[in-house]
């Protein structure tokens, strides 16, 4: 029923029981027809046609009994009581559209009130006057309520029947004939002295009252119609305009770090990408025959990287006997088949798409780390920093996580930020100042330490911007740090550089002034620059798809 009301534009609650049905009603005056299976559990729908047609202003709703049985004392019922149509299941598409546009070529709201254009002329008014006239009979209706009940209390007939003749007054002067007969049954109830029922039909002016409101908005979805994508849609334009009107509105920073430490402290572990949390999931949960293609996956992914160094060397730290893991083929391997499948139902995750703002993509940023993290460990290598090699890479590959977890707490955040600093070109790290109060450097860095990663990670986190501060792994720092010089000249991928901002010779970099103190003399800078320009760009087209791993 509701994917045939969907392909017609139309819109569907459904509810179990006559109650229920009754309550949702009076809540949802804007309902244009209601239908109904006559046998309910433990009940008959036929119960909730006879409470409409009871009723002064419901009495009017179109229903439609579709019923899956039925015989002919039901059908003879249903006609006396004129339902709109009486069919039999199944649903048939035709007939349920036909059903609903007879009930929307005239609603039956309208025939509560005058037409709008001809009562107009009629009366010399113009439509706002009309519109005024009847937002006035809203809230006097609305300040009547009490007061009428309170002289119902005092069984005052008189003061009740001039109070209520008013009100019918303004109803008819605006052409609302259905709350001016509502009204003149109410006022019949208190000059008969039938208190009780008078009390029930003064709460029901609440109805008069939405019955107005909807028919000066007509196009207002009621709340309990709205989908869930559409109140996802209406969220998201609010934390949009949150977060991407907060510089003219000078609300910088958006949020403050004492928020955003906590927000990382919370993490049960490193946001990883939904793509690739779906491809660990199969696999680690498919009784893999074999943990090479998980320990693949985590090698070359930043998040999965970080998230398997995470819960093992946090599972470890009790144990004074064992250096931290360094490798997350290792952390792949020690855990082992049942703890991976484990551990795959509960992955923190980023959404790709909310990293769409080109050239920024998901797959541009998860280029430029694999390119860092391979050109630092061939920079280890060619420099002979061989025992630098893997925690050279397993740095560079991790070394701007902060971006990640930026796009985990706060999608529109990350953004609102690359946003900004596009349009007003100013360094993302600009960009992240003004927005956070804190670059995602030290987001990372502060994720890094709270949650166990070696601290020769955070320092990359940390210092890879400006290699010269750094305090402790000054070479480790500075190998990633130009590794990624290497990748911004060669656009490995998506750096979250702005345009035009020029990467100097490695001779001009601040890596290298650290570098350079731990080699020969006699090395060969130009060649060396030369070899690692060729090697960025041949992993480039590797990376892109154009070239396969061997060079072939």
């Amino acid at each position: 029923m509701k994917g045939i009301l969907a392909r017609g534009s139309h819109r569907l609650v459904a509810v179990s029981t006559v109650a229920e049905a009754w309550v949702f009603i009076q809540r949802n005056v804007s309902l244009d027809a209601v239908f109904i299976e006559l046998k309910l559990e433990g009940e008959s729908g036929m119960a909730l046609i006879e409470n409409l047609r009871a009723n002064f202003i419901l009495k009017q709703m179109p229903v439609v009994i579709y019923t899956a049985t039925a015989d002919r004392a039901a059908v003879k019922k249903a006609m006396e009581i004129k339902v709109q149509n009486f069919l039999i299941k199944p649903y048939v598409d035709q007939h349920i559209l036909t059903e609903v546009g007879k009930a929307l070529a005239n609603p039956w709201r309208n025939l509560h009130f005058e037409e709008e254009k001809s009562f107009c002329a009629m009366m010399g008014y113009s439509p706002e006057v009309l519109h005024k006239g009847l937002e006035e009979l809203k809230s006097s209706l609305t300040l009547a309520t009490p007061l009428l009940l309170e002289l119902s209390n005092l069984r005052k007939v008189t003061a009740i029947s001039e109070k209520v003749r008013t009100l019918v007054d303004m109803a008819e002067t605006v052409g609302a004939w259905g709350v001016a007969g509502m009204l003149g049954a109410l006022r019949e109830l208190a000059e008969r002295g039938n208190w009780e029922a008078f009390a029930e039909a003064v709460a029901s002016l609440n109805y008069a009252e939405r019955l107005i409101f909807t028919h000066l908005n007509p196009d207002l979805i009621p709340e309990d119609f709205v989908t869930v994508e559409e109140r996802n849609e209406a969220e998201a334009a609010k934390d949009r305009a949150f977060w991407f009107d907060a510089p003219a509105e000078d609300r910088c920073p958006v949020i403050a770090w004492p928020q955003i430490a906590q927000e990382l402290d919370a993490l049960s572990g490193f946001p990883v990408i939904d793509s690739v949390a779906a491809s660990f999931q199969m696999s680690a949960t498919g009784h893999p025959s074999s943990l090479a293609p998980l320990m693949d996956l985590a090698e070359e992914d930043p998040g999965l990287s970080a998230h398997l160094l995470v819960a093992v060397n946090k599972g470890r730290r009790t144990d004074v006997d064992h250096e931290p893991i360094e490798n997350s083929r290792l952390c792949v391997g020690l855990l082992g088949e049942i703890k991976l499948a484990a551990m795959a139902s509960g992955l923190v995750i980023a959404e790709a798409k909310m990293m769409e703002m080109p050239p920024c993509s998901w797959t541009t940023f998860w280029m430029f780390q694999v390119g860092v993290a391979r050109m630092a460990r061939y920079t280890c290598g060619y420099l002979e920093f061989n025992s630098l090699e893997p925690r050279a890479y397993a740095a560079g590959l991790l070394h701007d996580l902060g971006k990640m977890l930026l796009l985990h707490l706060h999608p529109v955040g990350f953004q609102a930020v690359v946003d900004y600093s596009r349009r007003n070109n100013v360094s993302l790290s600009a960009a992240e100042q003004k927005f956070l109060g804190c670059t995602t450097r030290e987001m990372a860095a502060h994720f890094a330490e709270k949650h166990g990663l070696l601290c020769s990670y955070a320092n990359v986190m940390r210092w890879v911007d400006d290699p010269t501060q750094a305090t402790e792994d000054a070479v480790l720092v500075a190998s990633v740090a130009l590794a990624r010089d290497l990748c911004r000249r060669n656009r490995v991928g998506w750096s979250g550089d702005t345009e035009g901002n020029e990467i100097p010779p490695i001779a001009d970099t601040a890596a290298w002034q650290i570098l350079r103190e731990r080699i020969f003399p006699s090395f060969d800078l130009e060649k060396f620059e030369a070899e690692a320009h060729a090697q960025c760009r041949e992993l480039k087209l590797e990376l892109q798809g154009q070239l396969s791993p061997s060079g072939a």
